[in-house]
């Protein structure tokens, strides 16, 4: 194993780093390559189950023509498809131990797949007819991703639960507590095919001590306590650390030179944060040449054809949406009103894309007599909020009328949120990337554990999306959404 990226959730700023072979223990090596193999023949197995349903289904619903298609025949046959899948998925890097900011580049990567797959598999049931009903390969591009998503997730947690136990685990030290030193631990925690257990981050910082630094996650689970550096030998051996990461892209060639003394002196090998990094106004790329990290950057190109493509599906899934929930409207509106004074809905001056000002829509949450322009409430005690807005907040269905924006075209259905002008008026070159494109009803920082925190402390999300946006990372995203309300999150 030559190298391994480290960490596309810590970009925009392509934080990354090499690992030589030598820096990997054999038994993580093995238990790494074991892991993908797992990952491999599971996701083979969740294919040929997820093609025998749908002939199942299609047997059950009895559509089409009816026929019936024998096991002898269909089994070779979802092999094939089976193998094909797997293979395109390896092709896109879906098994790579990296995984990305709350893995939603992992369920577009299945989304993107089954497109491509499917769009190889589907012509050739019009040339064998007889033995392929296209509807049995309809209900398989259903049923397909579906249980390849949640394949990887029990794929996943059985690594975690085997991490737990010891297996294939190096302990890692992360030098530094800043931006680019949290990212790396967060990156590290949610990338557990990496073999990597984050014990502790060090800083020189001494205000710094005994913070405790989390997880970009779901929910605010594993974190680790800022140590007050100056980083040492001892503390590295007092830590049984393996691997020390530099997380701070901005150390001086003196310093590191120091710290990597101090990591062999102790046994331990180091991997670093590249120095140059790039926001997400710049598209670069990176390709290792004998060693040597050579990045080429560039402006992103203006991707019309997905903006238009974008703006046509906003369209038509609001306009559905709008029409099949107008009863729950109805109903949220009359709570609102029965609960406090004051009108259903709320309106609200908020900035789009380009510095654009527009009305934002929502159901009344607060009491009327409140200022209309203040931070959001971050608790669910906060006095402001009525009894039926706190529910309406916990449950994002006070949301629910920006779906006239999104008719309108101020919003998408995906994007950052949208920020009132105050707030806009303080925006650094960093904060100001938000603006580049139009705002939405859901997206990354929505479906986060720091969304209990303002937005403009908390814009990874944001620049992560803005550089990586695509359609399978939209419908990512907007499943993700649909399964973080089904759990009442």
């Amino acid at each position: 194993m030559g190298s391994v990226k480290l960490i596309d959730s810590a970009e925009p700023f392509e934080v990354s780093s090499a690992f030589p072979a030598e820096a990997i223990p054999k038994g993580h090596e093995r238990f790494e390559m074991a892991a993908g193999f797992i990952e491999r023949m599971a996701d083979l197995v969740a294919v040929i189950a997820s093609t025998l349903l749908a002939r199942s289904a299609y047997q059950f619903l009895q559509v089409g023509r009816h026929l019936h298609y024998p096991a002898s025949t269909v089994l070779p046959a979802a092999f094939g498809f089976a193998v094909l899948f797997v293979l395109m998925l390896d092709h896109e890097g879906a098994y790579k131990p990296a995984n990305s900011l709350l893995r939603i580049r992992e369920t577009e990567r299945i989304l993107r797949v089954t497109v491509q797959a499917f769009a190889v598999v589907f012509p050739v049931t019009f040339f064998f007819s007889e033995l392929f009903s296209r509807w049995v390969v309809v209900l398989a591009f259903i049923l397909v991703p579906l249980l390849v998503i949640i394949e990887k997730q029990f794929v996943f947690v059985l690594i975690r639960n085997l991490h737990g136990r010891g297996y294939g685990l190096q302990n890692v030290l992360v030098y530094g507590a800043g931006l680019t030193g949290r990212r790396v631990f967060s990156a590290i925690v949610r990338s557990p095919k990496l073999g990597m257990n984050p014990v502790a981050i060090v800083d020189d910082n001494e205000k710094l001590a005994g913070h405790e630094v989390y997880e970009y996650g779901y929910k605010r689970e594993r974190s680790a306590s800022v140590i007050a550096g100056p980083l040492t030998s001892d503390l590295i051996r007092e830590q049984s650390i393996s691997l020390v990461v530099i997380g701070i892209p901005s150390l001086s060639q003196q310093r590191l030179k120091e710290v990597a003394a101090e990591a062999f002196a102790a046994g331990a090998s180091v991997a670093f944060v590249p120095q140059l990094s790039c926001s997400s106004e710049t598209s670069t790329d990176y390709v290792d040449i004998d060693g040597v990290l050579i990045a080429s950057m560039g402006l992103p190109a203006r991707k019309r054809l997905y903006e238009t493509g974008k703006h046509i599906f906003d369209f038509g899934a609001a306009l559905a949406l709008l029409v099949f929930t107008l009863p729950l409207w109805a109903t949220l509106a009359a709570l609102i009103r029965l609960d406090s004074k004051g009108p259903a809905f709320f309106r609200q001056e908020r900035v789009g894309r380009a510095g654009k000002w527009f009305d934002l829509y929502k159901f009344r949450t607060m009491r009327v007599d409140v200022p209309k322009y203040g931070l959001h409430p971050t608790g669910t005690d906060d006095p402001r909020v009525t009894r039926v807005g706190r529910w309406l907040r916990r449950t994002s269905l006070d949301e629910l009328p920006q779906l006239i924006n999104v008719l309108k075209g101020d919003m998408s259905l995906v994007g950052p949120r949208p920020e009132m002008p105050f707030i806009v008026e303080r925006y650094n070159a960093n904060h100001r990337q938000r603006l580049q494109v139009i705002p939405g009803l859901t997206g990354l920082w929505q479906l986060s554990a720091d969304r209990a925190f303002l937005i403009h402390e908390n814009i990874q999300y944001d620049l992560y999306y803005i550089r990586h946006r695509n359609f399978f990372m939209d419908l990512a995203i907007l499943l993700h959404t649909a399964v973080f309300a089904m759990k009442g999150i």
